[in-house]
């Protein structure tokens, strides 16, 4: 029987369909977008970062802003997150009017993505692309305009050395830790000058008339020179800095890879890749093959393990490391031992709080790493030694001061806590009498009494495991602390003095002092009122039950902020992203949106969590409410767009919320793959009807590790209204009901 001309032509237009939408398809790395967020809606904007994941070199434009068409030359390696160069690169056409150290310029028709930029300056009429290896990289640099050009190469705190075609430099970042260069050219200068800047000197190397085009290439160490000459020499064997930036997409690509997705929501994809490639920028590996310096003791060691550190952990703890754990386990183990390493070179061995490239900065509060030792495992994870982790955690959280922002032993403060389980509070104007305490940060006390009873429990967790029994009991005791500071008549924890009373009068969301310090920490009160993660059952009973809780939820998301925007804002500059007294901005509320599964009303985290979503994590310069903290803030976008959360980080379990795509393909190690599928998908279907687990029906908000980390997949049923009674008597587990 022959089929119509119409049949025919309808199966060759399916067929082409198919045909262009293979071969159109975008990679993960299209859908980056670095310039999210890069105007920030109050403090620190996102950065473009260009580097390879995890890697030690990255750089990023340096000015003021996004806004500003002006940049301080092109940076080499930025050695912390948010940092600036450690050396700088300028140019120019000799005029016979002397040579500056470092120059600005005006650009335009700027180009970046995750692995290189290209940029114009336009009134030099200067082109440049950049492309980077892990400890290596090219830049090239057109001239427009005949004349003799040349480079300045320039560091603000060491020396610069120019011989045989080379430049080698060194540059000091803290007095201890120190960056080192070699930088080749494509063409030979005639002649170099190095010229002393401060502290710093910088080389000025004129290149022969008429040279338009000059590549260099360049390694960075933080050994010694020697070692940056192998490492571009190991990297980069000539000028082709297209094949280098291929190379960098390709590796861009399988990492981000590891997450596939199909739905027809083209800016939640760029949303989603964008949020991933930001929890690549941190850690940083700073392992030279086997070799590695650490500032933790100022030594260079051997180890096969690589080196990891530049972790804001008091961020990062919430998501970013818990997703490591989900898909990377193996690089997870490193950074963990790396932890370990840090604790080992230190004098005092206590756990990193802040570890970053220069050593620990003990910023922030509480110590918090101990919640990523025991997150990973109790996940199964077993390449790391948890015996030295509980060792080092507990002397970091036992001995060391609880006052934020301090390296100090404890003093007379964190004595009171251990005594009383609580931080004191002062009352207005009354002066400060602890020396432990940094008076910039103040004490925080009920942030830290949080914070630190939420660090008991994972002592406690943990020393079960290894059968601490005394231990296991202690550190179980102190995690009820939270309680002390529990005020049953207004339902929020509020400050009290060394005599066990409230403070008074008191203002949950303006008291406090700039960023709430004297009672709080960057939030005020109504953010602090659920800061429980270990024990949420136990926050709902204070509550007095689930009705309750959900009440004072939904007030939470629903009450205005006082008086003035410009006022609370310049108190509370962290506080940004609100939706009513909730701020998206900040890490500490990350998981607030989820409790309300905890208290049987899912559906409200399915409404809520889209609409946060949607509102402040945007495809466009402002997609990002507050600080990103190096993949903190954008670890919770990628989770929560695959519809679930780790809400408590050490209880191996996952919170549902609502998924975002259609399907989503996570690749977990041994080539196991978890899948996510969404029938009756819609952007506008956000409200789960029904779920499976691995061809079973679930009629629980939640799942655990275990029955996802070897594959699987999860089914939801969509539908634009909620289903009130899934999973309305299943709440996900906490500590009290263990």
């Amino acid at each position: 029987m022959k089929r119509s001309n119409k049949a025919i032509l309808t199966m060759l237009y399916a067929v082409l369909a198919v045909t262009f939408s293979s071969c159109c398809k975008k990679a993960p790395v299209d859908y980056v977008n670095p310039y999210i967020g890069n105007i920030s809606h109050l403090l620190v904007p996102t950065y473009p970062t260009v580097h390879l994941p995890n890697g030690m070199l990255r750089v990023y434009p340096e000015r003021a802003d996004f806004t500003s068409d002006q940049v301080k030359g092109l940076p080499f390696i930025v050695t912390s997150h948010r940092g600036k160069s450690a050396f700088n690169l300028s140019f120019g056409m000799e005029d016979g009017h002397g040579i500056k150290p470092y120059y600005k310029y005006r650009y335009d028709n700027e180009k970046i993505r995750p692995y290189g930029f290209s940029v114009r300056f336009e009134e030099e009429e200067v082109s440049a692309k950049f492309a980077p290896s892990y400890h290596s990289a090219i830049y090239q640099i057109d001239f427009e305009k005949d004349g003799t050009p040349y480079l300045v190469i320039n560091t603000s705190d060491g020396d610069m050395e120019y011989s045989d075609g080379a430049v080698s430099g060194v540059n000091s970042i803290d007095g201890k830790t120190r960056v080192y260069l070699h930088a080749v050219f494509s063409v030979m200068p005639d002649k170099a000058e190095c010229l002393k800047n401060g502290k710093g000197e910088y080389i000025v190397l004129y290149f022969p008339e008429g040279t338009r085009q000059i590549y260099l290439k360049y390694g960075i160490s933080f050994i010694d020179t020697a070692q940056a000459r192998h490492n571009l020499e190991n990297e980069i064997t000539d000028f082709d800095i297209e094949s280098l930036a291929m190379k960098g997409k390709e590796i861009w690509n399988s990492q981000l890879g590891l997450i596939d997705m199909e739905g027809s929501d083209e800016d939640a994809k760029c949303v989603f890749y964008t949020a991933l490639y930001r929890t690549y920028e941190r850690m940083i590996c700073l392992s030279e093959g086997e070799r590695y310096y650490s500032a933790y003791d100022g030594q260079v060691h051997t180890d096969s393990i690589p080196f990891y550190t530049d972790d804001w952990v008091w961020d990062t703890y919430h998501a970013a490391h818990p997703l490591r754990v989900l898909t990377e386990p193996r690089k997870e183990e490193d950074m963990l031992s790396s932890y370990i390493r840090m604790a080992e070179q230190m004098d005092n061995q206590w756990m990193p709080t802040f570890p970053e490239v220069t050593g620990d900065s003990r910023r922030m509060n509480c110590n918090h790493s101990v919640a990523i030792m025991l997150d990973a495992y109790r996940k199964g994870l077993n390449g790391f030694d948890i015996e030295k982790a509980y060792r080092y955690s507990k002397a970091g959280i036992t001995e060391k001061t609880l006052a934020p922002w301090s390296g100090v032993r404890g003093g007379e403060l964190t004595e009171f806590y251990w005594k009383h389980g609580y931080i004191p509070a002062l009352a207005e104007g009354e002066t400060e009498s602890y020396s432990e305490v940094n008076p910039d940060e103040k004490r925080q006390p009920v942030a830290v009494t949080l914070g630190t009873s939420y660090d008991e429990w994972c002592l406690s967790q943990i020393a079960g495991e290894l059968g601490y029994k005394d231990d296991s009991v202690r550190f179980a005791e102190g995690a009820e602390n939270y309680a002390e500071l529990f005020n049953r008549e207004t339902l929020f924890f509020h400050p009290k003095d060394e005599n066990g009373k409230f403070i008074m009068p008191f203002d949950y969301e303006r008291s406090g002092g700039m960023g709430a310090r004297d009672a709080y920490d960057e939030n005020n009160g109504w953010v602090y009122r659920w800061n429980v993660q270990h024990d949420i059952a136990g926050l709902i009973d204070l509550y007095g039950g689930k009705e309750t809780f959900v009440k004072e939820l939904d007030k939470t998301f629903s009450t205005p902020i006082k008086g003035s925007k410009y006022g609370f804002y310049a108190q509370m500059p962290d506080h940004t992203g609100n939706v009513g007294q909730f701020s998206m901005a900040n890490e500490p509320s990350m998981f607030i949106p989820y409790l309300y599964c905890y208290a049987g009303a899912p559906w409200k985290t399915q409404k809520r969590i889209r609409t946060l979503v949607d509102e402040w994590f945007r495809n466009d310069l402002m997609g990002m409410p507050g600080d990103e903290d190096g993949g903190g803030m954008s670890a919770f976008v990628v989770f929560s767009m695959m519809g679930f959360y780790p809400v408590t980080p050490g209880l191996p379990v996952y919170v549902i919320g609502s998924p975002w795509f259609e399907k989503v393909t996570v690749t977990l190690p041994e080539n196991k793959k978890l899948t996510i599928r969404c029938r009756n998908y819609s952007p506008d279907n956000k409200y789960i009807q029904s779920a499976m687990l691995n061809g079973k029906p679930l009629d629980r908000c939640w799942f655990t590790h275990d029955e996802i980390a070897g594959g699987g997949e999860i089914e939801f049923t969509m539908g634009d209204k909620p289903n009130k009674e899934w999973s309305k008597d299943n709440v996900p587990p906490s500590w009290s009901l263990e």
